[in-house]
């Protein structure tokens, strides 16, 4: 592979259980080598790569002879604590073959959630990278809940890309790419090869676009897509088993779904804040305090609060809303729930003689803010 070709220095590759298993009920080891083989030559090419990989829980099920299990969380705890070694295994043998050696992180929303923890598992990818390995990322399955997890390897591989300030995520599945109607049903769909943004009616596309196989779907590929480009990766969604499809989308030849990276990106503090936290709650604007957010770049004051939703403690993520519920901008709380329903509505002046102290002005400043 020619350097010269190559527009991207660091890459998050993303693969999905139906790309891993070919459909089937087990690991397809031999699709797993070509994949492992075309990474290995963007390493040698001086591109790094971190592979976010599923399929875990399908390597525990082939590997205790696809037991019958009830349906419960600790049997996919169960299936996820055997599998997550075999996959690691598998991927470490893969690329031995082409003198590489791999590292495994398993990580959960608690670990982006807290910004030390996150910053550890950034120097972590990093140390990774620096030494030639290559990051393998899953989900902490095996003790993951539905608390703390986040939820699907399409957001997950999204918040690895923000973590090691990738600049290239590409999200293998079993379908083409988005499609303008659902290629299931529909033969006359188009693939849509260039996405600049991401609005209702593309998300409406992407609803009806899930995968049998796995967690994720389309729907949850585009959310990725959205998270990656604002914080100025570029992303390309893409068929596994398209030939050489990783070194095409890396040599920037036309493979999948193309999203475009958002030309003012966001910075790390506010990546993090998009990246790693859970929201807990709401707060309902008015439209002086919308418009003051999304326009004007004001933070956001007591006095435009309506209504307050959810339980928090101050430092919380809370999703800003419209009087519709349409969710404009995301941020950290410098009050708590019980503070704002003291305080909503009112001046910033009152806050101190409401409450018998104060944060600030600001309930959520602009600096811990993202607007969507």
């Amino acid at each position: 592979m020619n350097l010269s070709e190559i527009g991207y220095r660091r890459v998050v590759v993303k693969l999905g259980t139906s790309v891993l298993t070919s459909g089937s009920r087990q690991l397809d080891k031999a699709h797993m080598v070509e994949l492992a083989r075309q990474m290995a030559a963007l390493m040698k090419a001086g591109v790094e790569v971190v592979l976010c990989t599923s399929g875990a829980i399908a390597a525990g099920r082939e590997h205790l002879g696809y037991p019958e299990l009830p349906d419960t969380v600790a049997n996919k705890q169960l299936l996820a604590a055997v599998g997550q070694s075999q996959l690691i295994l598998a991927w470490a043998q893969l690329f031995s073959i082409y003198g590489l050696h791999v590292g495994q992180l398993l990580l959960t929303r608690a670990d982006l959630h807290d910004r030390e923890r996150y910053l550890n598992a950034r120097d972590s990818l990093n140390a990774l990278l620096d030494h030639g390995i290559i990051p393998i990322i899953n989900e902490n399955d095996a003790v993951a809940t539905n608390e703390i997890k986040v939820g699907d390897n399409d957001n997950l591989s999204a918040r690895a890309a923000l973590l090691c300030d990738a600049d290239l995520l590409i999200l293998l599945t079993d379908q083409r790419g988005l499609f303008d109607a659902d290629p299931r049903s529909n033969p006359d769909a188009k693939l849509i090869k260039q996405v600049v943004n991401i609005d209702d009616s593309l998300r409406l596309l992407a609803g009806g676009a899930v995968s049998g196989l796995g967690t994720g779907g389309m729907a949850t590929k585009l959310e990725a897509a959205d998270i990656a480009r604002r914080a100025g990766v570029e992303v390309i969604i893409a068929s596994g088993h398209h030939p050489k499809v990783i070194q095409d989308a890396v040599c920037k030849e036309s493979v999948g779904t193309h999203f475009t990276a958002l030309e003012n990106p966001l910075e790390s503090r506010k990546q993090w804040i998009l990246a790693g936290q859970a929201t807990r709650g709401k707060l309902i604007l008015d439209q002086g305090a919308q418009s003051a957010v999304t326009q004007k770049g004001r933070s956001l004051l007591s006095k435009g609060i309506v209504s307050v939703e959810g339980k928090f403690e101050r430092g919380a993520t809370l999703q800003l809303v419209d009087s519709d519920g349409k969710e404009f901008a995301r941020g950290m709380s410098r009050y708590s729930a019980k503070d704002l329903h003291q305080i909503a509505g009112k001046h910033s002046d009152d806050i101190e003689s409401l409450l018998g102290y104060d944060y600030g002005d600001a309930v959520v400043h602009r600096n811990d803010m993202v607007v969507l």
